[in-house]
């Protein structure tokens, strides 16, 4: 009797490593990025983009010119008591618009940096200032990084633009149980969100639109179907542990009896 329970023990971890061997063993084809990329290919990215102003976005206005007296009205400091001041930012509003010295109301939303120093060089030249140079920049750009990464988390952003690539970077890279076939990007567009799916494991990435995030984007990382599985594993760990406790407690009681 006492060896056949040895030889039923001994055959159950056999088949229960031999099923833990086979689930646990992940293929190139799962983790691999930019598969099917050849040596020296040259592939066209969206090199081009350029984020374009959206609602909500804060951002630093400072003009100058040859005639420091002239232009000090355009730039607005606020001090903090103690000598010190900084300049005002401004706040584009849900209309668009931001309200700007003597200027009033400048409507900023969906120009470029570039469209709007232009913008802003034609108002400013046509009544107040010659040969005005205007310098802008976001001061909130920031990027979500969420799901199954490293670190995931809120990353300000300190140029005008970042890569996919680049964000996940920042929060880690993908954990082994991130799934790499199906990261979500989340925009704002137009008062709305889209969202657009993205496959790492394709060299077609450099093509996508989303390539390069715009201010606010989040990237969720979906779990793969191990992470799902660990997950339910998890949760059942305790009920089977206490089992199998049961389990081999009755069985040594039975063998000490005989």
């Amino acid at each position: 009797m006492i060896g056949s329970i040895r030889k039923f023990y001994f055959n159950s971890a056999v088949v229960f490593f031999i099923f833990v061997l086979l689930n646990s063993c992940a293929s190139r084809k799962d983790i691999a990025y930019f598969q099917k990329a050849k040596n020296f290919e040259t592939i066209v990215d969206t090199d081009t983009f350029v984020p374009r102003l959206k609602t909500n976005d804060l951002i630093s206005i400072y003009v100058s010119t040859y005639d420091l007296e002239a232009v000090k009205p355009f730039n607005l400091f606020k001090g903090d008591g103690i000598g010190r001041s900084e300049s005002i930012d401004y706040l584009i509003d849900a209309e668009g618009n931001i309200d700007f010295p003597v200027l009033g109301k400048v409507k900023l939303k969906g120009l470029t940096i570039e469209e709007s120093k232009e913008l802003f060089k034609e108002k400013l030249s046509a009544d107040y200032l010659k040969d005005p140079i205007v310098n802008i920049r976001i001061k909130n750009f920031r990027i979500t990084v969420s799901g199954e990464v490293r670190n995931p988390g809120v990353y300000s952003v300190s140029g005008e633009r970042i890569t996919i690539l680049e964000a996940l970077g920042l929060a880690g890279d993908l954990t082994i149980k991130g799934k790499r076939d199906n990261v979500m990007i989340i925009r704002d567009f137009n008062g709305s969100k889209t969202i657009t799916r993205i496959d790492l494991t394709s060299k077609e990435i450099f093509s996508s639109p989303v390539y390069y995030l715009t201010q606010n984007d989040i990237i969720y990382v979906e779990p793969n179907k191990s992470a799902i599985s660990s997950s339910s594993l998890d949760s059942r760990t305790t009920t089977a542990i206490s089992i199998a406790s049961i389990l081999i407690t009755s069985t040594i009681i039975l063998l000490t009896r005989n």
